[in-house]
């Protein structure tokens, strides 16, 4: 019954937004052409169909909400429509009761709240579609945010995917963009991503990783975390105090260099790319704020580390070769590089990708550095890739995904921003240590352990290597052809079963060599 109710409240939301026309509108079944355009009398679908869906999604609750998230992300399978719309969804869910809340905290630690904290504030301060914060005061006097899990998320989370599992292999089955849209992996996507969210160690986790990553730069904040006052429901961390990035006046009228701020931004998110391959992947404006403490003024704070991308090696290297042919309109090396990399096809020819690239990129050129987008060029080259049945890889679509945020709110910071020229020099610096004497040493000295461990060795092995190479008995081989021409007179047979054993026996002896071979 609780399956069926909730089937009838998607249904009911599907048509009162007209969701039904928006999915079924691609089906290659005259009778659901048919069916979809009889739906339609009665109904009055003047907003956008971005819009009806975005809209269709909150009614839904948090899970669709949620969904509607991640596949805008997806901007390689979307109508940029959908995918701008869907950007606009927010985290903006009632909280659940603080009575809830405190019992939540208790169960996860085994004992009265009292006995953890000495304040424990029941408003919470923020509400999202998994989990809440609340403010909180240690014992020892540090001041810190919970986050809390929200209840029964797991039952609804898998009661909810199990229908839009069944949904996306209709879509896969009926739409003629069934095939290329892949419903079914991008639900199988979100499905990993939500429970990946459900774990908030894994989140605490991320941001330990990400504050290592940082320390040093002296360009962002990331909370600490509280280890003994986590588990998988509930986790304590470092109390930030910043301005929210996106109240601008407040951060102008406290002094903030607004321009260094864009251009500090850039070089965070291409240091967390490039140098170390793992990065926030939500920097929308309500992760990220800016302290106005005078030991820290005008650093970022990052908040929220359930989503972040990992790259490796070989995707940085590809990356970096990548917008630099970019920046010299290397559209040749462009198509190599896809070549290479292994996403096009081994058939695909050369200069009819070159050629593809070109017509998305000139005409960006043509503009002014400081108003072309890297974010929608990268974008509109995913969009024509998929000509040559090019696979766009998940990290690089959330790179993609996060480049377009970080851009975004670049722009919004100073308009004069110049991501191209900003991101260039630090990419050819990221080369030249790569490739150069200062990549050299540090090659050098990751592989030091290793070189540690043969030093001890060489004598022995230097030794083995001046001696002899061992001679293969030639008495034997002898012997054996001998009697092989005595037994050929005995019928081919007998003769083909001594050629395989001489065969054999000559695999055996090469073996002996290989073996003994000096190294």
């Amino acid at each position: 019954m609780r399956h069926l109710a909730r089937l009838i409240v998607i249904c009911v939301t599907v048509l009162r937004y007209g969701l039904d026309e928006l999915a079924l509108s691609s089906f290659r079944q005259p009778w659901v052409r048919l069916a979809v355009r009889v739906g339609t009398i009665g109904r009055t679908l003047d907003a956008p169909r971005g819009e009806r869906l975005r809209k269709g999604l909150e009614r839904l609750g948090p899970i669709f909400v949620k969904f509607g998230q991640v596949l805008s992300t997806r901007r390689d399978l979307l109508p940029a429509d959908l995918a701008d719309e869907l950007a606009k969804l927010q985290d903006d869910v009632p909280p659940f009761p603080a009575a809830q809340s405190r019992a939540l905290v208790e169960k996860a630690f085994g004992r009265p709240i009292d006995e953890v904290f000495a304040r424990f504030d029941a408003e919470p301060v923020a509400s999202a579609s998994i989990a809440q914060v609340h403010f909180a005061q240690l014992k020892d006097g540090r001041e810190v945010a919970v986050k809390v899990l929200r209840p029964g998320m797991l039952e609804v989370i898998d009661d909810d995917l199990a229908l839009l599992r069944t949904i996306a292999r209709w879509v896969e089955r009926l739409s003629v963009d069934g095939k290329r849209l892949k419903p079914r992996e991008v639900v199988a996507e979100f499905d990993n991503h939500l429970h990946d969210e459900l774990d908030l160690v894994r989140e605490a986790a991320n941001a330990a990783q990400l504050r290592r990553n940082m320390e040093g730069l002296n360009l962002i904040m990331v909370p600490e975390m509280v280890w003994p006052l986590c588990t998988q429901n509930v986790i304590v961390m470092e109390r930030m105090n910043g301005v929210p990035i996106s109240q601008m006046q407040r951060l102008v009228e406290a002094g903030v260099d607004i321009p260094k701020l864009a251009r500090d931004g850039v070089t965070i998110f291409f240091t967390q790319v490039f140098r170390d391959g793992f990065f926030h992947a939500d920097m929308h404006p309500g992760n990220i704020q800016v302290s106005l403490a005078p030991a820290t003024f005008g650093r970022y704070i990052a908040l929220d580390f359930g989503i972040v991308g990992t790259l490796t090696e070989s995707d940085k290297q590809y990356l970096a070769h990548n917008f630099i042919a970019f920046f010299r309109r290397d559209y040749k090396r462009v198509a190599e590089l896809h070549l290479e990399s292994g996403w096009v096809p081994p058939g695909t020819r050369v200069d009819a990708l070159e050629g593809a690239i070109r017509a998305v990129c000139e005409p960006h050129f043509d503009r002014p550095l400081k108003d072309i987008s890297l974010g929608q060029v990268l974008l509109r080259l995913f969009q024509t890739s998929r000509r040559f049945n090019v696979e766009i890889q998940p990290q690089l679509v959330l790179l993609q995904k996060t480049l377009l945020n970080v851009e975004g709110l670049g722009r919004q910071l100073d308009p004069e921003l110049d991501l191209w020229n900003t991101a260039k020099p630090f990419l050819e610096r990221w080369m030249n240590e790569q490739v150069g004497w200062r990549g050299l040493l540090d090659h050098l000295k990751v592989e030091a352990p290793r070189y540690v461990q043969l030093l001890p060795q060489l004598p022995r092995l230097l030794h083995r290597a001046l001696q002899p190479r061992p001679a293969v008995d030639a008495q034997m081989i002898a012997a054996l052809l001998d009697e092989q021409q005595r037994r050929h007179r005995g019928g081919p047979w007998r003769s083909l079963a001594w050629v395989g054993a001489g065969v054999v026996l000559g695999a055996a002896a090469a073996l002996v060599v290989l073996l003994t071979w000096p190294l």
